[in-house]
């Protein structure tokens, strides 16, 4: 998942890259509201983590911009103030939570999972599709019914669970690549097939298949069958 971090405090910015990236997320941080938008321009964000109290145009400001420029993204709002009234007024302004500084790292964790849970109409924390099942919370992938663990990277989770989330309808390459960037810059739109060989050689032999679009992307498929998860109707 990747995720836009708005935070003007550079220590208290790192903490929470640092955390959410080792948690899985690909972070992009920028430290005020200008630069947000600029980056929303660019690319393309699952969820927005907003400190309210940023220089120039503040986070309440900004949240409504991104309610116009992206309507679906979640957006979770971060700052020092405790008042009722703001905390209202946050929601209000098109926030969909919201959390009060300090706060621990596993909750802020808890509540975007559950932020995007919710932007993606699912109601559990595991994907799954065939044999594979993978836990958001835990970070777990395994096989059912055996409950086989299989170890995955930072970047193969990442473009594993995207995967999940949109099928059985294909990924898009190019939304792959955005959501590995946030782990490093200069990485190549041939990383993307890198990472995609690897997690057909964890998941063949398990009965699913990573099909290439053409074009396009990937999409899962169960080899089996030769079609997609029956749960789900082919696009």
């Amino acid at each position: 998942m990747r995720l836009l971090l708005v935070e003007d405090d550079v220590m208290v910015a790192s903490g929470i890259k640092l955390g959410l990236t080792d948690a899985g997320y690909a972070v992009d941080w920028v430290s005020n509201a200008e630069r947000a938008l600029e980056a929303m321009r660019h690319e393309s964000f699952d969820v927005a983590v907003l400190d309210i109290g940023l220089p120039g145009m503040d986070g309440l400001a900004l949240t409504q911009r991104l309610r116009k420029d992206a309507p679906a993204m979640p957006v979770l709002l971060l700052t020092a103030r405790d008042a009722l009234h703001e905390r209202v007024q946050g929601l209000d302004n098109g926030a969909d939570d919201y959390m009060v500084k300090p706060f621990e790292l596993p909750e802020l964790l808890a509540r975007l999972r559950a932020l995007l849970r919710r932007s993606q109409a699912a109601t559990s924390a595991v994907l799954s599709f065939g044999a594979l099942e993978l836990n958001t919370a835990t970070r777990l992938a395994c096989l059912r019914p055996s409950g086989q663990a299989i170890e995955l990277g930072p970047r193969e989770w990442t473009v594993l669970e995207y995967l999940l989330i949109n099928a059985p309808k294909p990924a898009n390459k190019d939304k792959l690549l955005q959501a590995l960037t946030g782990w490093d810059k200069e990485i190549t739109p041939n990383a993307v097939e890198v990472y995609i060989s690897r997690l057909r050689g964890k998941l063949e032999p398990h009965g699913i298949g990573l099909r290439s679009i053409r074009g396009f992307g990937y999409r899962l498929e169960l080899i089996e069958a030769g079609i997609s998860d029956s749960r789900h109707p082919a696009p």
